[in-house]
């Protein structure tokens, strides 16, 4: 993962001010990109974009930043990853609108993409997950977007005069602005469901992109205008379509969910780092697991977490999938001691209140892939 954060302020301060507090409010989030960072700064325009980086595809400094388009219009900082990003530079190439390629990172590309076609028509395009914070030099506006399901987080948020944004919570305390008032409207909703809702946060004053949303903030007035470019609704209601007489038997149907899956985990292989997967033996990590190993050329590096309490080890039937998949797996024993040893480590990790049981093993099993691996698919969400 990557992170990104800055803000947008009037301008007080000269450009030397604004890149050392972007660069605090970066290093905030230093674990989140330890390969490299990066800070740009318009002190007229009053915005200050931060980056850390973790490489994944192409780790040359062509994929450092921020970083700005060819036309030299927009400048973006990126936490994510575009899967479809060599479909995506071909059709610009066809349409005779690619840019002389500076390296081969999905970033470069949908800065193209965004240069030739918006943000919006290149983010409906994209298959991914993301979260973008984008200035328009032209416009001088500033959008922030969030992929379709929400698998990258983004915060953002008046405080005061300043406008602050940021992967975590922590880089937006980061900057003297941030007020940090705990928001006693969504306790009752955590206290329910055990988490802070899709747009809101702990904080007042502090919301979340929407999963599939553009968030826009115009540097002359403090507006901030939001447009959904994708509903997850939309989709589920207009299921009636089309398509749906090709899914008319249970056989066409296994068949086009298997080649669903079978091109979804393939673009997600997509990577210039070493690759694993965690593996708890349930149906949907195995089954990413199982398409992982027939596409590659190699045993899979798959990762498990084990008890000593038979009741709640999952890690032999993981070893047994392991097994018949054929795959190098890695698993861990943990104990009593190790797991308490994590609780004091959660409020930083998560930045907000999080009551999911799993958070506990789910830590152990990233520290433990780590080791090993750059990148790891799981099967969360399934």
């Amino acid at each position: 993962m990557c992170g990104l954060t800055g803000y947008l302020a009037p301008s007080r301060d000269g450009e030397e001010a604004m890149l050392a507090q972007v660069t605090a409010m970066a290093e905030a989030i230093a674990y989140r990109g330890p390969d490299s960072h990066g800070v740009w700064a318009d002190p007229e325009a009053g915005i200050a974009l931060g980056h850390r980086r973790l490489a994944i595809v192409d780790l040359t400094e062509a994929g450092a930043q921020p970083m700005a388009s060819a036309s030299g219009r927009f400048v973006i900082v990126y936490n994510g990853e575009t899967y479809n990003h060599a479909d995506l530079r071909a059709r610009l190439e066809a349409e005779g609108r690619a840019p002389a390629w500076r390296g081969h990172s999905d970033t470069e590309t949908l800065l193209a993409g965004i240069d030739a076609w918006g943000l919006e028509a290149t983010l409906k395009r994209t298959i991914g997950m993301y979260a973008i914070a984008l200035w328009d030099r032209e416009a001088r506006n500033l959008s922030l977007a969030r992929d379709r399901l929400g698998e990258k987080p983004l915060y953002y948020g008046w405080q005061g005069e300043t406008f602050l944004f940021g992967s975590e919570l922590k880089a937006l305390a980061a900057h003297p602005a941030f007020e940090g008032r705990v928001n006693r409207n969504v306790l009752p909703e955590f206290l329910r469901h055990g988490h802070v809702g899709e747009n809101r946060s702990i904080y007042e004053g502090i919301a979340k992109v929407r999963p599939g949303e553009i968030v826009t903030i115009s540097g002359k007035s403090a507006d901030i205008a939001t447009k959904t470019y994708w509903s997850g609704a939309e989709v589920a209601l207009a299921r009636g379509g089309p398509d749906a007489e090709r899914y008319n038997t249970p056989e066409a149907a296994v068949e086009a969910l298997e080649t669903l899956l079978l091109d979804a985990v393939g673009r997600q292989m997509m990577s210039d780092v070493p690759l694993g997967a965690f593996l708890s033996g349930g149906i949907d990590s195995s089954t990413v697991v199982a398409l992982m190993q027939r596409l590659s050329e190699r045993p899979v590096h798959t990762f498990s977490i084990g008890f000593h309490e038979a009741r709640y080890n999952e890690a032999e039937h993981a070893r047994a999938v392991a097994a018949h998949l054929g795959t190098r797996h890695t698993d861990l024993y943990v104990d009593e001691a190790t797991l308490l040893g994590v609780v004091p480590m959660l409020a930083a990790m998560y930045d907000e209140p999080h009551a999911d049981s799993s958070q506990i093993p789910t830590y152990l099993v990233s520290k433990l892939a780590r080791e090993h691996v750059t990148v790891a698919l799981s099967g969360d969400g399934g």
